[in-house]
């Protein structure tokens, strides 16, 4: 007897913060609003973590080298309702100057960049990902999330 596994699309984000504690957004080339650096998981093995630091990397030419997983979220498809899975993660070392000049977009993925508070990524980014944004920013520990709100029944650490 053969079963068919499910297929669940995966992606993976990373909270990267500056010394002054703002937020990398980025501008988004094929869809409205911003976001944080991410992406779809590939296919190929990869890991969330590799994932999230393959993404990064791509989306601004930083590299995250150490990072925490501060929230697992699940969202569904506007397409057909199917369940994906989000993780994401916060790098453990602030940016600092010199890496915000570094930033070296992928111009077919974003068209600018920006570093925002904690109350201004509230209102620029799309509303699913400034929830698990938001739940995730000082966080302690992991986080579960059901489309970027705490779930019911599920006990969350306290911050």
């Amino acid at each position: 007897m053969s079963f068919l596994l499910p297929s669940v699309p995966v992606s993976c984000g990373c909270l990267l913060l500056d010394e002054a504690g703002r937020l990398l957004v980025l501008k988004p080339t094929y869809k409205k609003g911003w976001t944080i650096p991410g992406g779809i998981m590939e296919d190929d093995g990869e890991t969330p973590w590799g994932g999230c630091r393959r993404e990064v990397w791509e989306e601004t030419g930083l590299e995250v080298r150490a990072g925490r997983l501060v929230a697992v979220d699940t969202r569904p498809s506007k397409a057909d309702g199917r369940i994906g899975l989000r993780f994401l993660f916060r790098a453990v070392h602030p940016l600092t100057a010199a890496d915000v000049a570094a930033i070296g977009l992928q111009e077919d993925e974003a068209s600018e960049h920006r570093l925002v508070t904690r109350q201004e990524a509230r209102k620029l980014l799309r509303p699913a990902i400034a929830r698990r944004v938001d739940a995730a920013w000082d966080a302690a520990h992991c986080v579960y999330l059901e489309d970027g709100r705490p779930a019911a029944g599920v006990d969350q650490p306290a911050g």
